[in-house]
């Protein structure tokens, strides 16, 4: 997908391959986050770490992220040398260098980036806990990072299957937004892809989730942690449900700054937390609405979570007032719109990134304007109706954090209410 825009002499390319945590087999967890490292390695015309160094010396920048439902490349480069990051992309996407010793030399990386961002951080690890108790289905649930007992059991083999299986033009989407002339820039992009050969279509992963009707509660002890905390959650529906635009701007209502209700309640009200959060896990299968609150020591986490409960009960209540729901709508645009976000389809990144989405999730970028308006047209009643069905009693996961004295977490015992 090419979008012109003359406005800044730059332009992005973005990628988002159909693969994430989700198409992972049991026994085989942590292969897409490999690949997301194993895809700087080499290929055939590009050594090990040059991919980095061309763009930058080119004056661009670039990175890449694994999720649960895909994973997405980007570049973004002065617009006379877009022609670079085709063929740097072309190149690892057609003759990818997948051997032993790249693949042990980046399963070292992935173990040093689990031990730096995951296991000696506080509350990270009891995160990834929480979401394998939120979700019953594994596809969904399992760490994208992976486990390194299962990686280290793998061969380079089953590292060059998964790369055959999911790195192929036919499961991926690429858009490209800025100063461009899409005439000629398809004739390039025939040029560096058109020769790759498709591969059979991959499985389709099974992600359906049971509904929940029982509490899912876990303690756990964490040596990293100053101060206790919990994480809270519910199952959602997935992106572009009818109910998924009201719960975006009900998580706005509770959690989008300082003047919103969990912060103006937990923080400077009654000053029992720290720090609230509350988002909306967004996936293309089921997703989860997700809380997790820092309090302070002097109160137990029954008190503090009934105050969580609370706030979240008013929208059951009392529908918003007109004020409330104008002022989140705002903020959603500002979040779309704000050449200070970092998501700003000011942005030709963001644009690309969007587009390259909504092409490989529902091969129709135009739904995008859709969902913008679907947004607006959110009433009141629809915040209302969306939090009495979602934050049902019976559908609550809960994990407690409970700083270690001086040792490794070791409390991590399920149980149900």
């Amino acid at each position: 997908m090419l979008s012109e825009d003359h406005s800044v002499p730059v332009a992005s390319l973005a990628i988002v391959y159909d693969v994430g945590a989700r198409n992972e087999e049991k026994g085989r967890s942590g292969f897409a986050h490999l690949f997301e490292h194993m895809m700087f390695e080499g290929s055939k015309n590009v050594g090990k770490t040059e991919h980095f160094k061309f763009v930058e010396a080119a004056g661009g920048s670039l990175n890449a992220s694994t999720h649960a439902d895909f994973t997405n490349y980007f570049e973004k480069l002065p617009s006379n040398q877009i022609e670079l990051a085709l063929w740097l992309e072309s190149d690892r996407m057609c003759s990818l260098a997948v051997t032993e010793e790249k693949f042990k030399n980046q399963l070292e990386t992935v173990k040093e980036e689990k031990r730096m961002r995951i296991d000696n951080q506080p509350y990270t690890p009891a995160m990834l806990k929480f979401e394998e108790l939120l979700f019953d289905n594994w596809a969904n649930g399992h760490a994208i990072i992976g486990s390194f007992e299962v990686l280290e059991s793998s061969s380079v083999d089953d590292v060059r299957r998964f790369f055959k299986t999911y790195y192929a033009p036919n499961n991926a989407v690429m858009a490209i937004v800025g100063d461009i002339d899409a005439g000629r820039l398809k004739e390039k992009i025939k040029r560096y892809f058109a020769s790759i050969p498709r591969q059979d279509d991959p499985p389709e992963p099974s992600v359906a989730e049971p509904e929940q009707t029982q509490v899912k509660h876990l303690k756990v002890e964490d040596s990293h942690a100053q101060l206790p905390a919990f994480l809270i959650g519910w199952k959602a529906p997935p992106r572009r449900d009818p109910d998924y635009y009201a719960l975006g701007i009900l998580n706005i209502i509770l959690s989008s700054g300082e003047s919103s209700r969990l912060f103006q309640r937990m923080v400077k009200g009654d000053k029992v937390a720290l720090q609230t959060l509350l988002w909306l896990d967004e996936r293309r299968g089921p997703s989860a609405i997700q809380g997790f609150v820092v309090y302070k020591p002097e109160n137990s986490a029954e008190s503090v979570r009934s105050i969580f409960l609370d706030e979240l009960s008013k929208l059951k209540s009392e529908p918003v007032s007109a004020q409330e729901l104008q002022k989140a709508k705002n903020q959603f645009l500002r979040g779309l719109f704000s050449s200070g976000s970092h998501q700003s389809l000011q942005r030709s990144l963001a644009r690309a990134e969007m587009l390259a989405e909504y092409g490989l999730f529902y091969k129709d970028p135009g739904l995008m304007d859709e969902d913008f308006e679907a947004y607006m047209n959110v009433a009141a009643e629809d915040v209302q109706r969306v939090a009495r069905r979602y934050f049902s009693d019976n559908g609550i996961t809960v994990v407690d954090v409970v700083p270690a004295q001086g040792k490794a977490a070791t409390e991590a015992e399920p149980r149900t209410n």
